[in-house]
C-alpha cells in the first residue's frame, strides 16, 4: 500500500507540473496572438485565447490565473491595459462556468456562447474605457471603427464607442471560441489525461465520493463558508485600504506636481516683472511706460502652460489686494491697475504673513474665480522688502477627471485581483482543508457504524485517503488511522471475550435445564424441541409481518437461548410426582401447577446476580406464564390475550406440541398430523390466533424437528434394549450339571 502511495504521488506530481507548463502556455498563446493582432493591424484583440482554452481542460482558477498573468505581461508593452485585467478574468470565469456545463460540446451552445461573451466583455469595455481614458475607446481598433461610425451618422460619441466595442468583440469572440473549442475537441484523451489542474493534497475522490465526503451538512455554517467570509473580508479590506492609499498618494502627487508649476511660472514671472517700478505701475497703470510690454509678457508666460488659469501682480495692503498687473485672459477681461480685490476666506489665516511680506504655502480654494491653487511669491526690491507678490492661478477642475480616471483603472485593476486571490485561496483551502477535513470525518463515521462487526478490511478507506497536507490535518489524519488501527484491536479482543460469555451464558442455560433432566427424564428432548419450534415460530411471524416491531433478532435470540429454562421450577417439584406413571390427582397437580411460580422466583434470584439479564428476563416470563392460555383459563395468574406475554404465548404454543407428539411413560406421542389439529382447534382459547396460525404455517418445518426427536428417541430405546440384553446374556447361571 505505501509503495502505492508514494508511486500515485509521483504521478500526481508530474501531471500537476504538466497542468502548469500547460498554464503558461496558454499565458504566452495570450500575448503571442494579442501581439500579432496588434502588429498585423487585424480588427480583433486574440487576448483570450488562452484564457478560454485554460477554462475548458482546467476549470475556473486555471483561468483566472492565465486572464490576469496575462494582462500583467502585456501591461509591459501597453500600461494601459492592465486596467482592462477585470475584463480577461471575467471572461475566464464566463468560459468555466459554461465549461462546466459543457456548453462547449455542443455547437449551438457555443455559438450562443459568442453573443454573450461579446455583450459582456463590450459593454465592461466600454465602461471601462470612459471611465479611465475620459471617453476614448479602449483600442485603436474600436477608436477606429468609433469615428467610421461617427462618419457613417452616429454622432452621439457615446453610443459610438459603445457600438465600436461591441462590434470588435463579437468578432474577437467568434474567432476566439470556436477556434477553443475547435482545439479542444482536437487534443487526445490522452493528453488531457495527462494534466491534472485539482491540487489533491490526498488520494482522489471519484464524482461519486466527492458527493458523500461533501454531502455532510454542518449544524451551523460550514467551515468553507467561514473560510470564504474570513478571506472575502480580508482581501476586501487589503484592497480598499490600497485603493484608498492609491488614492490619496495619487491626489498629493497631482497636487505637488501642479504646485511645482506654478512655482515655475512666478520664477519665470520674477524675470518679467522689475520690482522698482511697481510703485508707478501701481500708480499709473497702463500709462507707465512699458506697462502693456510687461502685461504682454505675463500673458505668454501663462499661455505656454496649459493648466495655468491666471497670472497677476499684487501688492498686498489692509484693505485688500491692489491689482499691480493683471493680463486679460480669452474669456474674461483682468482687473485694472489700482483696483482693490477683497481677500477670499481660504487667505483670511494667511492674511499676518502676507502684510509682512513673508513667503506662504500654496493655497487651494473654491470660491469667486473657481477651484483654483494658488502660489504666491514674494517680490522683493534691493534692500529685501517685499514690494508686491507674483501670484499664479492652476485650475484644479481637470484634477478631478484625472483622479477619476486614476479611481477607475485601481477598481478595475484591483476587482480583478480581488476575484484572483479569493478564488486560490478558495481553491487552496478546498483542497488543503475542507476536502481533507470532510474526508476524514467521512470515513470516521463509516468506521464507527461498522461497529462489532468491523474488520481489518474496514481500515481500508482511512489508508486509501493517504491524507498529505504536511500540517496539523495531516497529523490529525495519522492521529485517526492509528486510533482505527487500535480501535479495531480492542473491538477483535472485546468480541472473542463477548462470544466466550455467550458460549459460556448458553453452556449455562443448558445445565441448569441439565438439572432438571437429571430429575425429570422427559425434559431433556423436550426443553430442546420446545426451543427449536419457538424460534420457527418467531421466524415465521416475522416473515408473515406479525409483531415485527417486537420480533427483533435481539428479542429472538433471548427467547431461543432461555426456552430451556422454561421447566426450571420442576426442580422444586418431588420425583413421586414429577416421574408418576400415571396421571397425576387433582392435589399433585396443583403441586405440579407450582413449578411456574417456582421459576420464576429461581430466575428472579439468577437476574440479581448479573448486569446484563435481558434474556434472563424472557426466561422468567418464559417459566412463568407458559402455562396461561388466551381465554384467561390457564395458570398460576389467569391472564388473558395480550396481558401474556409474547414469549410465553409462543412458548404455550411450542410447548403444548412438542408434549402431544412426545412419548411419556402415561402415554404414546400422538401422530404428527393429530398435534396439528389439536393446536389448531386451540387457536382462540388456548393459544393466540396469530401465533399458532403462524406455527400451522410453518408445520414443514416443525414436522421435521418431531420426527427427528422421535428417531432419535427411537433409536436411544432400541440401544438401551441391545444393552440390556446383552447383560442378561452375560449373567452366570446356576447349572447343576
Amino acid at each position: 500500500m505505501e509503495m502505492e502511495q508514494l508511486t500515485g504521488r509521483a504521478q500526481a506530481h508530474r501531471r500537476h507540473g504538466r497542468a502548469a507548463a500547460f498554464c503558461l502556455a496558454c499565458v504566452a498563446i495570450n500575448t503571442g496572438a494579442a501581439y500579432a493582432a496588434t502588429v498585423l493591424n487585424l480588427p480583433v484583440y486574440l487576448d483570450t485565447l488562452g484564457t478560454v482554452l485554460s477554462c475548458m481542460l482546467g476549470g475556473y482558477v486555471p483561468g483566472i490565473i492565465v486572464g490576469y498573468v496575462t494582462n500583467l505581461v502585456n501591461a509591459g508593452f501597453d500600461s494601459a491595459s492592465i486596467y482592462y485585467g477585470i475584463i480577461n478574468v471575467l471572461n475566464a470565469v464566463l468560459a468555466a462556468y459554461l465549461a462546466k456545463r459543457r456548453w462547449f460540446e455542443y455547437l449551438p451552445y457555443t455559438l450562443l456562447a459568442i453573443p454573450i461573451f461579446a455583450l459582456a466583455s463590450g459593454l465592461l469595455g466600454s465602461l471601462i474605457a470612459f471611465a479611465v481614458n475620459g471617453g476614448d475607446a479602449s483600442s485603436e481598433l474600436a477608436a477606429s471603427l468609433a469615428r467610421q461610425l461617427e462618419m457613417a451618422g452616429v454622432h452621439n460619441a457615446a453610443a459610438s464607442y459603445v457600438l465600436a466595442e461591441l462590434c470588435t468583440n463579437f468578432v474577437d469572440k467568434t474567432l476566439v471560441l470556436l477556434s477553443c473549442t475547435l482545439v479542444y475537441h482536437m487534443l487526445p484523451e490522452s493528453f488531457v489525461a495527462s494534466l491534472d489542474f485539482v491540487p489533491w493534497q490526498q488520494a482522489p475522490l471519484s464524482q461519486a465520493e466527492f458527493q458523500d465526503t461533501m454531502g455532510e451538512k454542518p449544524r451551523r455554517m460550514s467551515l468553507a463558508t467561514k473560510l470564504i467570509m474570513l478571506v472575502a473580508t480580508i482581501v476586501t479590506f487589503i484592497v480598499v485600504a490600497t485603493t484608498m492609499f492609491s488614492q490619496i498618494t495619487y491626489h498629493r502627487s497631482m497636487v505637488e506636481a501642479e504646485t511645482g508649476t506654478a512655482r515655475s511660472v512666478t520664477h519665470l514671472m520674477e524675470t518679467v516683472v522689475d520690482p522698482s517700478r511697481v510703485a508707478e505701475f501701481l500708480e499709473k497703470g497702463d500709462q507707465a511706460p512699458g506697462y502693456a510690454e510687461v502685461e504682454a509678457r505675463l500673458a505668454d508666460i501663462r499661455d505656454s502652460f496649459e493648466d495655468v488659469k491666471y497670472v497677476y501682480v499684487y501688492q498686498i495692503q489692509p484693505d485688500g489686494c491692489h491689482v499691480v498687473l493683471d493680463p486679460d485672459t480669452a474669456d474674461e477681461p483682468g482687473s485694472d491697475p489700482g483696483d482693490v480685490v477683497a481677500f477670499d476666506e481660504s487667505f483670511q489665516s494667511m492674511l499676518p504673513a502676507l502684510l509682512a511680506g513673508e513667503e506662504i504655502e500654496p493655497v487651494i480654494s473654491d470660491e469667486t474665480y473657481g477651484w483654483l491653487l494658488t502660489v504666491y511669491k514674494p517680490l522683493k526690491d534691493k534692500t529685501g522688502t517685499t514690494v508686491c507678490y507674483l501670484a499664479a492661478d492652476i485650475s484644479m477642475e481637470h484634477l478631478v477627471s484625472e483622479e477619476s480616471s486614476f479611481l477607475a483603472g485601481i477598481v478595475s485593476l484591483f476587482a480583478a485581483f480581488f476575484i484572483l486571490v479569493c478564488s486560490v485561496v478558495i481553491w487552496l483551502t478546498k483542497y488543503n482543508v475542507i476536502i481533507p477535513v470532510n474526508s476524514i470525518s467521512h470515513v470516521a463515521n463509516g468506521f464507527m457504524i461498522g461497529g462489532k462487526n468491523m474488520r481489518a478490511e474496514t481500515l481500508e478507506p482511512i489508508s486509501r485517503l493517504d491524507i498529505r497536507t504536511g500540517d496539523e490535518i495531516e497529523n490529525l489524519y495519522g492521529a485517526v488511522e492509528r486510533m482505527a488501527q487500535n480501535t479495531l484491536g480492542y473491538i477483535d479482543e472485546a468480541q472473542g471475550k463477548s462470544d466466550t460469555i455467550s458460549r459460556m451464558q448458553s453452556n449455562l442455560i443448558m445445565v441448569m435445564a441439565d438439572l432438571v433432566e437429571s430429575r425429570d427424564k422427559f425434559t431433556g428432548d423436550h426443553v430442546r424441541n420446545t426451543a427449536a419450534y419457538a424460534r420457527i415460530i418467531m421466524n415465521q411471524m416475522r416473515r408473515e409481518g406479525i409483531c415485527a416491531d417486537v420480533l427483533t433478532n435481539e428479542f429472538i435470540s433471548n427467547v431461543y437461548q432461555s426456552a430451556p429454562l422454561h421447566d426450571i421450577g420442576k426442580i422444586a417439584v418431588s420425583d413421586t410426582i414429577l416421574n408418576k406413571p400415571g396421571r397425576l390427582t387433582a392435589e399433585e397437580f396443583e403441586i405440579m401447577k407450582g413449578h411456574t411460580l417456582a421459576g420464576q422466583q429461581i430466575l428472579e434470584g439468577a437476574k440479581s446476580a448479573v448486569s446484563e439479564s435481558s434474556y434472563l428476563d424472557e426466561a422468567q416470563r418464559l417459566a412463568a406464564y407458559h402455562h396461561e392460555k388466551w381465554d384467561g383459563s390457564g395458570y398460576p395468574y389467569g391472564l388473558a390475550g395480550e396481558e401474556i406475554p409474547l414469549s410465553a404465548r409462543i412458548m404455550a404454543v411450542a410447548d403444548v406440541f412438542d408434549a402431544l407428539v412426545s412419548k411419556r411413560s402415561y402415554k404414546a406421542g400422538f401422530p404428527v398430523d393429530k398435534a396439528f389439529a389439536i393446536i389448531e382447534e386451540g387457536i382462540g382459547t388456548h393459544f393466540d390466533p396469530k401465533v399458532a396460525r403462524a406455527f400451522l404455517h410453518a408445520r414443514d418445518k416443525a414436522r421435521a424437528v418431531a420426527e427427528k426427536s422421535n428417531e432419535k428417541k427411537r433409536l436411544e430405546e432400541e440401544e438401551a434394549e441391545r444393552k440390556l440384553a446383552a447383560n442378561d446374556d452375560a449373567a452366570p447361571t446356576n447349572d447343576a450339571s
